[in-house]
């Protein structure tokens, strides 16, 4: 393998955190990436009548600075013991793999209770702000209507294809449910088509009977011979007792 495939373990047992924020937050460690300062601080507190170290600690983060009056600054970390061991690994422009660490605690972050509704108003802003349709109007100065008229031969090519949307017949596709028919009814118009024609494909059965491809085959079993060979190969006829049936119903 060349230099840029290998992987760089170096830092393999380093441990790191994984963290599920909101995403105003991220938006606002995006925008202060630059800055020399700390974005954020996470405050850990122990809780001394917990007899268990790891049920004792309560993780919460301060954010340092944000970008919107409603943002809160204040946030639970709620930590998860069971997961999926994880490993966080980078990629350079490069092509060069590392390995940055193992994830040793995974956190969900949300608002303190007293900052919920400041939160849920932001929220509600940003979802408005995203309802809202940006429409652009444009003052057209040839007031003649030359933009308006359709093209040369654009009325006869419009017309010709509505008629041919009109005329298509809708197909349905192969996985589309289909209702069953009563088994005794879908006989008598199997034995009906065999009347058209003695030898049958799957498909133009499924086709002219508009039944599901499987439900048929139970049927035909039943009723029919599979050619497997043969100038009729691949397709289904009257068993010779049911071929002498009908002949004797035509007669």
């Amino acid at each position: 393998m060349d230099e840029c495939g290998n992987l760089d373990t170096q830092k393999f047992d380093r441990s790191v955190w994984l963290m599920k924020c909101p995403l105003v937050v991220s938006k606002s460690w995006q925008a202060h990436s630059s800055d020399p300062q700390p974005v954020a601080k996470v405050v850990v507190s122990v809780d001394p009548l917990q007899p268990d170290t790891s049920n004792s600690l309560q993780f919460s983060m301060e954010l340092a600075a944000t970008d919107s009056g409603n943002t809160p600054k204040n946030y639970s970390l709620n930590m998860f013991k069971d997961f999926v061991p994880l490993c966080i690994f980078s990629e350079t422009n490069q092509g060069k793999v590392a390995m940055e660490g193992k994830v040793e605690h995974k956190f969900d972050m949300k608002p303190h209770n007293e900052n919920i509704e400041e939160y849920g108003r932001l929220c509600r802003e940003r979802t408005n702000k995203s309802m809202i349709k940006n429409r652009q109007i444009q003052v057209i100065d040839n007031d003649r209507g030359a933009y308006m008229r359709p093209m040369p031969g654009l009325v006869g090519l419009i017309s010709s294809s509505s008629k041919d949307k009109k005329k298509a017949t809708p197909v349905k596709g192969p996985d589309m449910k289909r209702t069953r028919r009563d088994r005794g009814e879908l006989e008598d118009i199997m034995f009906k088509l065999f009347e058209r024609q003695p030898n049958w494909a799957l498909k133009q059965l499924v086709q002219e009977t508009d039944q599901p491809a499987q439900f048929l085959k139970e049927i035909l079993n039943e009723l029919c011979v599979y050619n497997k060979r043969g100038t009729n190969q691949g397709t289904y006829e009257l068993k010779p007792e049911y071929k002498k049936s009908v002949e004797d119903g035509d007669s």
